[in-house]
């Protein structure tokens, strides 16, 4: 039986997840099609360019230091080095982060209340699935040193 440590155990990507919610949420839309956000076409448009833009940007930001450290961006591989610094000091998660504002981005752009509803659930499973997994495992790697990382750098923000 393989060690659960070695890896974290993430049996399906956190995009996929983050894109499944989005457009269930969308598609939830055509069964009650008078939902809107009641936000004018240009305000709208702007709030998810903006929101969009920094989710990518934290993500981009956030993979480009995993991989200058060389540690796995993949949640599914084995972390290699703990990162502390950059943004990883300011949140522990700043790529969940990241997808959690796109998300909200993209939701605002399709006019996708339910999709806006749906992000708890969606914050639920990663957390289950996906986070939990991922410290167990940096714990094991990275026991007392991943502790006090962990007591000094909040989850999300």
């Amino acid at each position: 039986m393989p060690d659960i440590h070695a890896t974290p155990g993430i049996k399906f990507p956190p995009p996929l997840i983050y894109l499944l919610f989005l457009l269930a949420g969308w598609g939830a839309g055509y069964l009650l099609p008078d939902l809107s956000l009641g936000l004018g076409d240009t305000l709208r448009r702007s709030v998810a360019v903006v929101l969009i833009v920094i989710g990518l940007g934290l993500d981009g930001l956030a993979a480009g230091q995993m991989r200058r450290h060389q540690t796995a961006v993949e949640p599914w591989k084995g972390a290699t080095t703990l990162l502390t610094g950059g943004l990883f000091g300011f949140s522990r998660n700043p790529i969940y982060l990241g997808f959690s504002v796109s998300y909200l981005g993209f939701a605002i752009a399709m006019d996708a209340p339910l999709a806006l509803v749906l992000l708890l659930p969606c914050l639920w499973v990663i957390d289950r699935l996906v986070i939990a997994r991922e410290e167990a495992h940096l714990s094991a790697v990275f026991g007392a040193e991943y502790e006090t990382y962990r007591q000094k750098v909040r989850r999300w923000l």
